[in-house]
C-alpha cells in the first residue's frame, strides 16, 4: 500500500464517517421533534433506510429551519441565562450575611463562602 492509496482510503474512511453521522443526527432529530407523529416518523425512517442519500437530502431541504419546539426552547434558555445573570455579587454576599445572622451557617462557613464568591 503505498501513500496515494493510504490516502484514498482515508478519505474514503472520513466520508464514511461523515455520512454516518449525518444519518445518526437525522434519526435523533426525526424522534425529538414533537411536530410529527408516529407514523411520518416511521415514514421517515423507512424512506432513510430504502433511500439513504436521497433521503437524507429531502429531509434536511424539507425540514424547517426553526420549528416550535425549537423557538420554546430557545426562550427557555434565553430565560435561564436572564435569571442567571439577574443574581449580583452584592446580593449573594447579603443573602449569606443574612443566612450567618440568622445562625443557619457559622462564621467559618461564611467566611469559606464568601471567599468563593469573591474569587
Amino acid at each position: 500500500m503505498n501513500l496515494g492509496d493510504w490516502l484514498w482510503a482515508m478519505l474514503a474512511f472520513f466520508f464514511w464517517v461523515m455520512a454516518l453521522w449525518i444519518f445518526i443526527t437525522i434519526f435523533m432529530d426525526v424522534f425529538r421533534r414533537d411536530d410529527i407523529h408516529g407514523g411520518m416518523k416511521a415514514l421517515w425512517v423507512l424512506i432513510l433506510f430504502i433511500l439513504p442519500f436521497l433521503g437524507a437530502l429531502i429531509y434536511l431541504i424539507t425540514r424547517p429551519k426553526a420549528t416550535a419546539q425549537d423557538v420554546r426552547m430557545m426562550a427557555q434558555a434565553d430565560a435561564a441565562a436572564k435569571a442567571a445573570a439577574g443574581v449580583s455579587t452584592a446580593d449573594e454576599l447579603t443573602k449569606l450575611t443574612q443566612l450567618r445572622d440568622a445562625g443557619t451557617i457559622t462564621v467559618p462557613e461564611y467566611e469559606k463562602l464568601k471567599g468563593k464568591l469573591l474569587a
